[in-house]
């Protein structure tokens, strides 16, 4: 059965709910007499600080992204590589054999710039097996076993790059799930002492209940502390 994808529970970005979180972190620190009544005492803000570490710890998708490039590239350039290696040997073959022959299209090189990785690797296999066949009959065209040699290791790296790049796709695939499982371990953390923030100050201190406000970006949180100061700057008298 296939797994049910995970969905991000806030609609702001990561930086801004650790940001967010580490920022409670310090009011509930300054809070923690009255947070204690609700038996949130400093083992919790403990692991409150714990969960804000281990999602900070965890790649993010620029990162993973990166490493994905990287082995794409790393990939591609070995295919390059499995070409010129076959390539050497085709211009070797085509001295003795029309490139229409059925000797030559044995081969199966045609198109080869056209090729998927699936195909070009499947290619440079059967290059080493047709030319490790036919090398006795190819030797008068400076064709030796080196040639072949270099094609089937760069086939096999090339295979080895493609498996490395599958595995990078695969990782950013199971660390954005993880993150998204961590991101909303700690949303939810967050809202509960929010609610807790908020129920101590509501009928006590308007300026500490908004200090447990969730705002969905840094901007609106910038706007209503804006709002916040000017209501509390004292009017200068006329």
């Amino acid at each position: 059965m296939k797994k049910q994808s995970i969905n991000r529970e806030y609609n702001f970005p990561d930086a801004d709910l650790y940001t967010q979180c580490r920022e409670r972190i310090q009011y509930i620190k300054r809070d923690e007499k009255e947070f204690e009544s609700y038996a949130y005492a400093n083992s919790k803000i403990k692991q409150f600080e714990h969960l804000c570490d281990n999602f900070s710890d965890q790649p993010d998708d620029d990162e993973l992204i990166g490493n994905q490039m990287e082995a794409t590239n790393k990939k591609n350039q070995g295919k390059e590589k499995l070409k010129s290696a076959i390539r050497s040997v085709m211009t070797r073959v085509a001295s003795k054999y029309n490139t229409r022959s059925g000797h030559y299209r044995k081969f199966g090189t045609l198109k080869m710039n056209d090729m998927s990785d699936p195909k070009l690797l499947l290619c440079g296999r059967r290059v080493v097996r047709v030319s490790n066949k036919l090398l006795d009959f190819l030797a008068e065209t400076g064709l030796r076993q080196a040639h072949i040699d270099e094609v089937q290791q760069a086939a096999a790296a090339f295979e080895n790059s493609i498996h490395i790049q599958q595995d990078k796709v695969s990782d950013r695939d199971i660390f954005v799930e993880k993150r998204i499982e961590l991101g909303n371990e700690l949303y939810r953390e967050l809202v509960l002492v929010c609610n807790i923030g908020k129920d101590i100050w509501a009928e006590k201190n308007k300026a500490k209940y908004e200090n447990y406000t969730i705002y969905e970006s840094n901007n609106e949180q910038k706007k209503a502390r804006k709002e916040r100061l000017k209501k509390e700057a004292p009017t200068s008298k006329k």
